[in-house]
């Protein structure tokens, strides 16, 4: 795809809103614009003829307004532009690009070795010439606010060269913001999975790392460092003679100590040990008694870990995820050592799965994209 980076018109503030209110819409009448924008019909008849003219929104039919006439139905126009985002997962990179209405317009998956070409396949997958207006990337590290802008980079060395390798493959004048990939999420779980309807959560990601998304009031929480929820900073171990190691818990919990405990306890006359969380969890869901074990004890760790959560934010709901927490195997043990040790809190599975960062990644960079559509508004007026 040869992106058209012009940038987006100057509109007036009235069309600016009602083309926020299109893209969230997706498709919607001038007298259902004039309502969910709270402008007057006049006002939106105007504003549609605006937006037209550049072709930020087109005619897409009609529909019947119940008093036997027909009413022009409106969606956005080919100008008004796509957005990318990415998931630099631990093992994957997941990419998808969108229409600014949130539909999805391109997607591709590949190993995190590669992911500079899974950039590239979803961007050439991208309707030809319709501007790109911005890419929001998803790393597993601190995204400090006060890196906004160009040049921005993970805080540490912990995603930073995955990151550096994938901004080749990134078009030049395009705007790219990081986020952290547990965020994005919660984000995904708030309006699409587990969480929807809730005020305020807390996201719990159990799987190579651990990490934490709080969201209240309907909004991620992130911190005055960006470092809100990294969990993994929780002095570990904390007793008598024992000096706290750096991200020790998140070693203590994470999935490589996870197999590693399997090992050290399974008996020789199960046979081979597994190798993996899913070949663990398979095993433990089919009765066998090792498995089953190690799993219990996992979910007392996942618990004392929800217990430290809620003693600080008292969410009443954790939503557990991440490619060892999502499993519904621990939610049972999860349930009750966070009743032992806290107050009562609803713990639930994560419904949106491995695709959660880059749904949420993706609807981020929608509500940019839009921004960047309407931000310049006012000029003509």
């Amino acid at each position: 795809m040869e992106q058209d980076l012009a940038r987006a018109p100057r509109l007036t503030e009235s069309a600016a809103a009602v083309f926020a209110v299109l893209a969230a819409a997706g498709h919607a009448t001038r007298p259902q614009l004039a309502s969910l924008a709270r402008l007057s019909k006049p006002t939106v008849s105007s504003a549609v003829a605006e937006l037209e003219s550049v072709r930020l929104a087109a005619h897409s039919g009609t529909a019947s307004s119940g008093t036997g006439r027909n009413a022009a139905v409106y969606r956005l126009g080919p100008a008004a532009g796509a957005v990318l985002a990415v998931d630099l997962g631990p093992a994957l990179t997941r990419v998808r690009g969108c229409a600014l209405d949130g539909t999805l317009l391109a997607e591709a998956t590949g190993p995190r070795e590669g992911a500079a070409d899974v950039v590239r396949e979803a961007l050439d997958a991208l309707p030809a010439g319709a501007p790109l207006r911005t890419i929001v990337v998803a790393v597993g590290d601190v995204t400090s606010p006060r890196e906004e802008g160009a040049g921005m980079r993970p805080a540490t060395a912990k995603a930073g060269p995955v990151f550096d390798a994938v901004t080749v493959a990134l078009p030049p004048g395009v705007p790219v913001h990081l986020e952290n990939n547990v965020n994005c999420a919660a984000l995904a779980e708030l309006h699409e999975g587990a969480a929807r309807g809730r005020n305020i959560f807390g996201y719990l990601r159990i799987g190579v790392g651990i990490g934490l998304g709080i969201v209240v009031g309907g909004q991620v929480l992130r911190g005055a460092n960006g470092a809100a929820g990294e969990l993994a900073r929780i002095p570990y171990p904390w007793d008598d003679g024992r000096e706290p190691r750096h991200e020790a818990l998140e070693e203590y919990i994470g999935s490589r100590s996870l197999l590693r405990r399997a090992a050290e306890a399974w008996p020789a006359a199960d046979g081979p040990c597994p190798g993996t969380v899913e070949e663990l969890f398979t095993l433990a869901g089919q009765g066998r008694a090792a498995a089953r074990a190690v799993v219990d004890r996992h979910a007392v760790d996942v618990g004392r870990l929800a217990a430290a959560v809620t003693a600080v934010l008292d969410p009443g709901l954790v939503v557990l995820g991440g490619s060892t927490g999502a499993y519904p195997q621990l939610l049972h043990g999860v349930r009750a050592e966070l009743a032992r040790l806290s107050w009562p809190t609803e713990v639930v599975s994560s419904t949106v799965g491995d695709l959660g960062t880059v749904v949420g990644a993706a609807r981020l960079a929608v509500s940019r994209g839009v921004q960047t559509v309407t931000e310049v508004a006012g000029a003509k007026d």
